[in-house]
């Protein structure tokens, strides 16, 4: 259960004050600490950049005396009308490990698919935790909602998608909706929309609500906007569309290892053509890279080993509302649509950078580290 510090489960683990250090620079790397503008915390009031230097507060420090003294984050986690991939990342998730997360940054108290217990015991474990961690814990969900009809096209146990979503949502701290579905009403939704699916926020109005889209939703993404959560005790800077600016702040275009193509005016126009081959810019074959905003391009996936327009395949759009319904995936696209002025503000573009180009290097030292101890063992 989440009752004792962070610090302090971690020290029964076996991790030394040095490695506690060294998790907290990377936690403070993963939610962009350098560029929040204000912080406060044990109601002292520190501003970022130099005077929080000349404070003798850094960032890792900051993190450090938060997980020193915080307890876990306790999670109930609700699958709805959805396919289970944003589990399914989670699990693949590498900075950090899905071991990782549990032990160290949230208690996971209920999750259908990778909870031990099934059945009434799993849903006896739920209201438990709902009743003792009462508005402290972030209810996590994965799935569009089904209100139609009464909501007989999505049940579980017997009772609907919006009846077991209101219940637990009624004592969460806060909401992540992960992934498309949750978010937006994903894939369900889609034209004829038989099911009447829709994202969360849509039916929450009363809760402060995150959305993290995707088709996966990016596993570090929610490990970070957990993170943020833990060491502050409130919910990132959200974009219009309630998602976390550290991590959507950019278009997937404004990153793309293949945008010297575009501005060179170099497209492939099949996908097995000598553009395709050389690596040139996706655009006319439909990639919707400079109207989506994500960190795909920065973050990737598989310990940032690659995404789909690295992959050589047009970006979906999947982290935006109706994408499905936006079609087009293998035909050219229209001028690119700018965003409204201010909507996305430049300091969390610096920020999304920052936090891919360290995951990229944390994953890199890893895995040479990996590589090294392989090496040393078989001289041995």
């Amino acid at each position: 259960m989440a009752d004792d510090s962070i610090y302090n489960e971690m020290k029964k683990a076996g991790i030394s004050r040095r490695s506690f250090l060294k998790y907290c620079s990377m936690v403070a790397g993963a939610i962009g600490l350098s560029d929040v503008p204000f912080l406060q915390l044990e109601g002292r009031n520190l501003l970022s950049g130099s005077v929080m230097k000349q404070s003798g507060y850094t960032p890792s420090l900051l993190v450090a005396r938060a997980l020193e003294s915080k307890p876990r984050v306790p999670v109930i986690w609700l699958e709805l009308q959805d396919c289970a991939g944003c589990s399914e990342a989670l699990t693949r998730s590498q900075s950090p490990t899905l071991a990782d997360l549990v032990l160290s940054k949230i208690t996971i108290e209920y999750h259908e698919t990778l909870s031990a217990a099934a059945g009434f015991q799993a849903e006896e474990a739920k209201i438990a935790a709902m009743k003792k961690y009462a508005g402290q814990y972030i209810l996590v969900v994965e799935g569009s909602v089904s209100p139609k009809d009464g909501g007989i096209y999505c049940t579980i146990g017997g009772r609907s998608s919006l009846d077991i979503l209101q219940e637990a949502a009624a004592g969460a701290a806060a909401i992540i909706a992960t992934g498309n579905c949750a978010a937006y009403g994903g894939l369900p939704k889609a034209k004829p929309n038989p099911t009447g699916a829709m994202g969360v926020a849509e039916l929450i109005t009363d809760k402060p609500i995150i959305n993290i889209p995707g088709c996966p939703a990016i596993p570090e993404v929610f490990t970070g906007v957990v993170a943020h959560f833990l060491v502050f005790g409130t919910i990132p800077e959200l974009d219009d569309l309630k998602r976390p600016k550290v991590f959507y702040g950019n278009t997937i275009h404004d990153r793309c290892l293949r945008r010297p193509f575009y501005d060179a005016g170099k497209y492939a126009n099949s996908f097995d053509d000598e553009g395709a081959k050389k690596g040139w810019c996706l655009y006319k074959l439909g990639c919707k890279g400079p109207t989506t905003y994500n960190s795909c391009a920065t973050l990737k996936w598989s310990g940032g080993l690659s995404f789909p327009v690295q992959s050589g395949h047009p970006c979906l759009g999947c982290s935006e509302p109706n994408f499905w319904d936006g079609g087009g995936f293998y035909q050219g696209q229209s001028a690119p649509l700018d965003r409204p002025a201010g909507s996305i503000a430049a300091a969390a573009a610096g920020a999304g950078a920052a936090i891919g180009l360290g995951m990229a290097l944390a994953n890199q030292s890893k895995k040479k580290k990996a590589h090294l101890d392989e090496h040393s063992e078989k001289k041995e």
